[in-house]
């Protein structure tokens, strides 16, 4: 079995670097040849993380107070104490939304486009049922309210209801057999080649027929001279794969599907009681969800069920196999086996919708089961304390990065930074990102432990003063006094 059509999709590099600080800060320091600069190095790095923590804290505490209103399972309670009106609650929920929108860029979490959202709809993966969103359910002003204030670009057309969040990006491997797969994809190919024989096919493209727009993420033309900064993912889907019948058929196969590192959706659900508005906001964090299957994170999913158009082709199947059999009924020298095959193959296309069916709504209670106890990292409060402690880890990374390259290489333009950092991380721990220089140099500037010269080339001071410009914290106060008691 082989792929007999190559299908890559091109992906954008993402600005958060995949390295746990640990390993970097010990990577670093390793590479700095006296001991003594190690040690000073390593308190540099403590106190930078230190100082970046203090930075946000207070942000992050009026984020945790407001989200405490719109906790969806204690939040209504508290407002109640408040004693709000409603115009002031729809203060409170929009800053909350300003918050956290603010702590979502700054982890380097990005909005699904509408581009986005088609490319990874362009496939199928584990999940193969049509699966949509009951927006009778879902609240359509929270959302709505909040991009009227504040302009987002490349918005998707569902952004008045839910907001889904995406960063970084992996690889999802799945061996099976995929029997009943195989058998449909068999089964599905045996039937486009009826249809084009008998020109029928030409009745269901005309039903079925959909508005296709160029992708211009997912082309099989693309190659990395045109796009070099990009990264490039290949899909194996089993619709691809070139299957040599018997031989094949229950032999063991791989697929794969490019994958969203973590996914953060943002909801409200419409009011249930008359009179009474649900104030609630619902955040979920999932991980490692495949492109194609991104339906399971979509919020109040409606019950899968046959469509439309399965339900026209089974009826128009049924018809087709009725004249077919009337009409050599009626002919002087009717054959019982063109009857037979006829209706074997009309039984045969209406069973295979069917089963079809069932077994992948089998699988989609499967995945459903699955995201809810393997996907699903965390909800509300505790997503907000990771949002806010993956901000700080990051910051804190790309500020250790920027010194250690000044430090090492001496004066550079934040162009010549920037690549500097780049091939740092490629080359000492095998990763790439696209760095955000430019908010790393503001807090190095901000702490006083870098400068620019006159002709606007950065330059850091030494190890042992940038400890003293930044001075000791008070966690190492703390600490200092906690073993000074002890002792």
């Amino acid at each position: 079995m082989v792929s007999s059509k190559k299908e890559v999709i091109r992906l954008e590099r993402e600005a958060v670097i995949p390295i746990l600080k640990p390993r970097l800060v010990m990577n670093l320091a390793n590479l700095i040849e006296h001991s003594s600069d190690r040690a000073e190095f390593l308190k540099l790095c403590k106190r930078v993380e230190y100082t970046i923590r203090a930075w946000y804290l207070l942000q992050f505490e009026d984020l945790m107070q407001l989200y405490s209103l719109f906790d969806p399972v204690h939040g209504a309670q508290k407002l109640e104490q408040q004693n709000l009106s409603e115009q002031e609650i729809d203060v409170l929920e929009q800053n909350f939304l300003s918050y956290m929108f603010k702590v979502m860029d700054k982890s380097n979490f990005k909005i699904c486009s509408n581009e986005e959202i088609d490319v990874a709809h362009s496939g199928q993966y584990l999940l193969n049922l049509p699966i949509t969103v009951d927006e009778s359910k879902i609240d359509k002003n929270l959302l709505k309210r909040y991009f009227e204030e504040h302009h987002h670009d490349n918005l998707p057309d569902f952004a008045d209801k839910y907001v889904i969040f995406r960063r970084g990006i992996g690889i999802d491997k799945t061996s099976d057999y995929f029997i009943m797969e195989k058998v449909d994809m068999i089964i599905s190919r045996l039937w486009a080649w009826i249809m084009r024989v008998t020109r029928l096919g030409k009745v269901f493209s005309r039903k079925s027929s959909v508005r296709i727009k160029n992708d211009p993420k997912k082309d099989d033309e693309i190659t990395n001279e045109e796009f070099p900064d990009d990264l490039y993912v290949e899909r194996i889907r089993i619709e691809n794969l070139e299957i040599r019948f018997l031989r094949n058929l229950a032999s063991k196969i791989t697929i794969q599907e490019p994958t969203f590192d973590r996914i953060i959706v943002v909801y409200r659900r419409a009011s249930t009681k008359k009179g009474e508005k649900d104030r609630g906001i619902h955040v979920k964090h999932f991980k490692n969800i495949p492109m194609a299957d991104m339906e399971l994170v979509l919020p109040e999913k409606k019950n899968p069920s046959l469509t439309p158009m399965d339900w026209v082709k089974f009826i128009v199947s049924a018809v087709v196999g009725l004249v077919a059999v009337i009409g050599s009924i009626e002919t002087p020298q009717a054959d019982f086996w063109v009857m037979f095959a006829v209706l074997s193959a009309v039984i045969g296309y209406c069973a295979k919708i069917y089963f079809t069916f069932q077994a992948n709504m089998e699988a989609y209670q499967n995945l459903i089961t699955q995201s809810m106890y393997d996907k699903q990292l965390d909800s509300g409060k505790g997503t907000l304390l990771h949002l806010c402690d993956d901000v700080i880890q990051q910051e804190v990374k790309e500020v250790i990065i920027s010194f250690f390259i000044l430090m090492e290489q001496g004066k550079a333009t934040l162009e010549d930074l920037d690549l500097q950092c780049e091939q740092l991380i490629k080359e000492e721990f095998g990763a790439s990102c696209n760095f955000d220089v430019d908010d790393a140099v503001h807090k190095l500037e901000k702490m006083g432990i870098v400068a620019r010269d006159s002709i606007g080339r950065y330059y850091c001071v030494g190890l042992k003063r940038a400890n003293e410009v930044i001075g000791p914290t008070t966690e190492e106060l703390v600490l200092k006094a906690t073993m000074e008691h002890g002792s």
